[in-house]
């Protein structure tokens, strides 16, 4: 899995369309191997980036939990912390 995709389920506010097709942009990147694509894969890759997102905000709102809402801030601060501890900075 990418590391730069990250969960956008189950957060207070909710996650946004941006932040969907931001990972979803990330997604085909990481598929397709173009960072950015040629002339002649921009439409393909452009569908591909619309598509995912769509799926991607579907299943987000189909999802169901009984888990407190996660804090966006909190978890920021331990994403920071374990990179602390694994890069030494």
């Amino acid at each position: 899995m990418c590391r730069n995709i990250k969960i956008l389920f189950n957060f207070d506010p909710p996650v946004t369309d941006d932040e969907v097709r931001a990972a979803s942009l990330q997604f085909v990147r990481k598929i397709s191997g173009f960072h950015k694509p040629s002339k002649a894969n921009e439409r393909s890759f452009m569908d591909a980036v619309d598509e995912v997102a769509g799926v991607s905000t579907r299943l987000l709102r189909s999802l169901e939990t009984n888990a407190p809402s996660r804090n966006r801030e909190e978890e920021a601060a331990k994403a920071k912390a374990r990179a602390a501890e694994r890069f030494g900075t």
